[in-house]
């Protein structure tokens, strides 16, 4: 329910006492009246608009050309609030997307997708752009199992113009396309590449500008400046609060000030006056004055014509300049510099673009998010939080990361240890590699990177950082499947490609207090590089732990801080029945009914699950479950201890082909321990092949990674189930 001003100022003055002066009711009443206006005109609740007939005559972006200025003005409205709308009961990336509606409804009105191409860079910004594609009525399945992805996906729409997921891609994309129409003779070629929050700090955005002023490429960058990263939290790092990506505000400002443009503005209309020669030089000076200003003269050094900045949400300004370029004979490349503001038009997200950049389900009324309620915390936060107590005892722990601190647990660590704190930009090459350098004088660099994104620093890791046994600790984040962003964002390929690489130790845990062991080994482990990797999600809580892992927890807490554990030493969790020492048990009398599970990370939960279920089901059978815990160096005794002593061994692990169980099979081989044809091996691992978005557990049950797919695996290899031959599959 709603009040009116005067109701609410009337419960203000019934709350001062009846003996304070009048001049005190009245000091409340004004303030009262000022607060209460100022909220209604910004504050909650928040609504769109009752109907949406300009977004409803709108299926796809040719249904735009036809409409006035006032009408696409109305449809960014609409669009926005359908934005919302949709993301409210879904979920997903939405303050990049509130941010560049108006410039979606420019570009589609005055370009011709899908001949034209248009390119987003990451493309978490690119829901607008799904809903003038033909996609509207598949909103409401984003990021869901079955439904449209939370990126661009080429196999997904003729105007998704290319894939995205990682950042950085896109001006090279749009050189390659530029290109390829000239190259064929294409009637057309308008390649935009839209790029911003943050994509512009990778590397690889400045090779492909290099290169584009070098190949002389006709197409348009729109540099989406909204001074802010993929991952904005304001985090104090050793470069303060401001995002490492955030341009000059003072330039940009003074740039598109009054006195600059009458100056402009008066200085073109002088110059008409003069001889040709004379009208050269000025345009230089003005070229050149325009570039001190406002950083012009960078892109223009690397071959591009620069304009800018722009107001991105002014629809007067943008559609005229958009179409000059479109229409423009010049086949040298442009980069229109944009002024934009993330979560535009949602207080909640305008102020907050940090919280609300990815979201869950929330109140589109007030803003506020649903929280699931866990019974124990993430393991981001608790990777932090250990870090935070190894930092306390030793001063050359630092934290790095790549524009992640939020996603990393670095805002955590940050907030204790701003100075020892490092955000370089989207560039994770660059963090590796600092931190390689941080290792030759001392310190010790926690380098904190998304599984996925690791992948962008590779021959950092091998040239960099093994190569010379450099102590980094590298902190992989998001390790194995990650849920509705799909397949750009999975981490199943870190175990195969790190694996490979001399020098590295690389360990997993498998519930929160092996994490707190394992960060606090890191820390303590100075003779080489080493590899944390760990999956999104939450721990187990004391009960299960005590219950389910066996864990003698003293007085039933899970412990505060973590013990540095033996490099390359796994251990067994569970014997027949349950129990350790198998001598009293009766079960698996004959060993082709013995079976061992040799989990790496989190499924050896899923895999004790499975273990007790088939015990149930067959008490001839008995099932060892063991946790791996490293890698590399892998715990050669344990493997052969199970080998030994059982008729089946499966390895299982959060992995695509290629990881932990090839390690453990390499060894079997070369130790001859499969010689005798008496041990039945079977690696668990991802299926080689891409997974669409979905929940993580929907993930794992369609790789065949759950507890029941362990159990069928188990009951397979016993032969208490019959596997069809390949003609009758």
């Amino acid at each position: 329910m709603r009040f009116s001003l005067a109701t609410v100022a009337l419960v203000a003055l019934q709350s001062v006492s009846a003996f304070a002066p009048l001049a005190t009711q009245q000091n409340v009443l004004d303030k009262t009246f000022l607060r209460m206006a100022e909220e209604n005109l910004q504050g909650p609740p928040y609504s769109g608009p009752a109907s949406k007939p300009i977004l409803d005559s709108v299926k796809f972006p040719s249904d735009m050309k036809k409409l006035s200025m006032s009408e696409i003005k109305q449809l960014a409205h609409e669009l926005r609030w359908e934005v919302l709308e949709s993301v409210s009961k879904t979920g997903g990336h939405l303050s990049s997307s509130l941010g560049v509606t108006e410039l979606t409804v420019a570009l589609h009105y005055v370009f011709d997708m899908p001949e034209d191409d248009i390119i987003w860079d990451v493309a978490h910004q690119c829901y607008p752009h799904k809903i003038l594609t033909g996609r509207r009525d598949r909103m409401s399945t984003l990021r869901r199992l079955g439904g449209i992805s939370g990126f661009c996906k080429r196999k997904e729409s003729e105007f998704d113009s290319f894939g995205a997921g990682h950042s950085s891609t896109s001006i090279s994309a749009a050189q390659g396309m530029s290109i390829g129409k000239s190259l064929l003779n294409k009637r057309k070629n308008n390649c935009v590449a839209v790029i911003g929050d943050g994509a512009i700090t990778g590397g690889m955005a400045y090779e492909a500008m290099n290169s584009a002023g070098y190949l002389n490429s006709r197409m348009i960058v729109v540099l989406n400046d909204n001074g802010q990263v993929s991952l904005p939290t304001g985090t104090p790092s050793a470069g303060g609060v401001v995002p490492a990506s955030q341009l000059s505000t003072y330039t940009s400002n003074l740039l598109v000030s009054k006195p600059f443009q009458d100056f402009r503005s008066f200085a073109k209309s002088f110059n008409k006056l003069l001889p040709e020669g004379i009208q050269d030089v000025n345009k230089r000076i003005d070229e050149y004055a325009r570039g001190i200003v406002s950083g012009g003269t960078l892109f223009e050094e690397l071959g591009f014509y620069y304009v800018g900045p722009v107001d991105g949400h002014d629809l007067d300004n943008l559609v005229p300049i958009l179409e000059k370029l479109r229409d423009s004979p010049n086949d040298k490349p442009v980069l229109l510099h944009i002024k934009t503001t993330k979560g535009y038009g949602y207080p909640p997200a305008e102020t907050a673009s940090d919280r609300m950049h990815g979201v869950g389900k929330f109140n589109l009324g007030t803003g506020v998010q649903v929280k699931s309620k866990s019974i124990a915390p993430s393991f981001t936060s608790l990777f932090a939080n250990s870090l935070i107590d190894a930092a306390t005892e030793d001063r050359a722990i630092v934290g790095i990361t790549a524009a992640m601190p939020g996603g990393t647990g670095m805002d955590i660590f940050g907030r204790r240890f701003p100075k020892r704190t490092f955000d370089v930009g989207i560039a994770e090459q660059h963090a590796v590699c600092m931190g390689a350098g941080m290792a030759c004088e001392g310190l010790k660099p926690f380098v904190c990177i998304y599984s996925t994104f690791m992948q962008r620093g590779y021959d950092q890791v091998v040239h960099d950082v093994a190569v010379q046994n450099l102590p980094v600790r590298m902190i992989l984040d998001r390790a194995g499947f990650v849920g509705n962003d799909g397949p750009t964002h999975h981490g199943c390929y870190d175990l195969a490609y790190l694996g490979c690489i001399p020098n590295l130790t690389i360990m997993s845990p498998s519930d929160e207090i092996e994490l707190k062991n394992m960060v606090m080994t890191c820390a303590a482990f100075d003779d080489g590089p080493t590899v944390l990797r760990y999956p999104r999600g939450t721990g187990y809580g004391a009960e299960k732990l005590q219950s389910h892992f066996g864990y003698k927890l003293k007085d039933g807490k899970v412990p505060a801080k973590g013990d540095v554990i033996e490099i390359g030493k796994g251990r067994i969790i569970r014997g027949p029945n349950a129990m350790i020492d198998n001598s009293s048990t009766s079960r698996g009398k004959e060993r082709k009914d013995r079976v061992a599970i040799l989990s790496l990370g989190t499924r050896l939960d899923e895999a004790l699950v499975a273990a007790q279920e088939v015990e149930d089901s067959d008490e001839n059978l008995s099932v060892t479950v063991a946790d791996a815990r490293f890698v590399k160096p892998l715990d050669v005794d344990l493997v052969r201890q199970l080998a030994d002593d059982h008729g089946v061994l499966i390895t299982i692990e959060e992995g695509s082909i290629g990881g932990f169980g090839d390690h453990v099979l390499h060894f079997l081989a070369l130790d001859g321990l499969i010689d005798s044809g008496n041990l039945k091996f079977r690696p668990m691992v991802m299926p080689d092949t891409y997974f669409e978005a979905a929940t993580q557990n929907e993930q794992y049950d369609q790789a065949g990674l759950n507890s029941q797919h362990i159990k069928g695996t188990i009951l397979r290899l016993t032969e208490r189930m019959r596997v069809p031959v390949l003609e009758e599959a």
